[in-house]
């Protein structure tokens, strides 16, 4: 293996994080902010590009980086090395909001896993952090995420978080699923993914789904979030701007405010 052999454990229920057990000089990577805590013995080192390797030169960082940029992610991540010569040490992090974290060997993947650009968390060192262009200019222009979607390449563990709760769907040869566009989590390369119309006018115009949902068909594996979180900000700004009970329908008003407390 050209990456990292890492032990971890997932813990907690709604807000998950990742625990995860380095031997000396093992190293893991993962995007700036998302460290929750780590031992005395863990230092943490700032690089360019996606620390894949130390052995791209230059302009293998600098086209890392680029890449990296264009998912609209930081030029740079942070690498978590134990530097203790005697046992392990652990390093945590944090999912950023309510979901679950997914352990995905990609060693058993194929090598390679597609996935939203903001659903990456960590993974071992060697594990390359890239971007996937949609071959198709429906996916590109209504897909939701543009043309380019989070590439992960490599053979060792890489760790991806989504919101609410996760579908894992194995599909056949041939079989269909049309999914939510935004729900759409991560797919393996050989999931072919379009997106389609939703038929029908006053379907499109008035059924609250959106006018495009994502296509995937089989085989390969899928994952699907409950709770995409786009949907999750747009539902609090929303409730933020009605004022509380009006969006609720309490018939109340001002009054229920008074007599929860509330009242300004």
């Amino acid at each position: 293996m050209n990456a990292h052999e890492i032990d971890y454990r997932i813990l907690g229920n709604e807000m998950q994080y990742v625990e995860i057990e380095l031997d000396p000089g093992e190293s893991v990577v993962a995007e700036a902010g998302s460290m929750m805590m780590m031992d005395q013995n863990i230092q943490m080192e700032t690089v360019f590009g996606d620390g894949s390797s130390d052995n791209k030169g230059f302009m293998g960082k600098l086209l890392g980086a680029g890449k990296r940029l264009l998912t609209g992610e930081s030029l740079f991540m942070t690498v978590f090395t134990n530097h203790s010569s005697h046992g392990k040490e652990q390093v945590n992090f944090a999912a950023p909001y309510p979901g679950k974290i997914i352990a995905m060997d990609l060693q058993e993947l194929g090598g390679k896993l597609v996935c939203q650009k903001d659903s990456f968390l960590c993974a071992a060192k060697g594990v390359s952090v890239g971007i996937a262009f949609q071959r198709k200019l429906g996916a590109g222009f209504f897909g939701g995420e543009g043309f380019i979607l989070q590439k992960i390449e490599g053979d060792g563990l890489a760790f991806v978080h989504a919101g609410g709760s996760i579908c894992e769907r194995v599909l056949r040869p041939g079989e269909v699923i049309r999914v939510d566009t935004g729900c759409l989590v991560a797919m393996t390369q050989e999931v072919d993914y379009d997106i389609e119309m939703v038929k029908g006018v006053k379907t499109a115009l008035f059924g609250g789904e959106g006018l495009f949902f994502a296509t995937l068909r089989g085989p390969g594996r899928v994952w699907i979030q409950s709770l995409p979180f786009s949907r999750l900000a747009d539902r609090m700004a929303s409730a933020s701007r009605a004022g509380g009970r009006k969006e609720e329908g309490s018939i109340l008003g001002g009054l229920g405010n008074l007599l929860d407390g509330d009242g300004r």
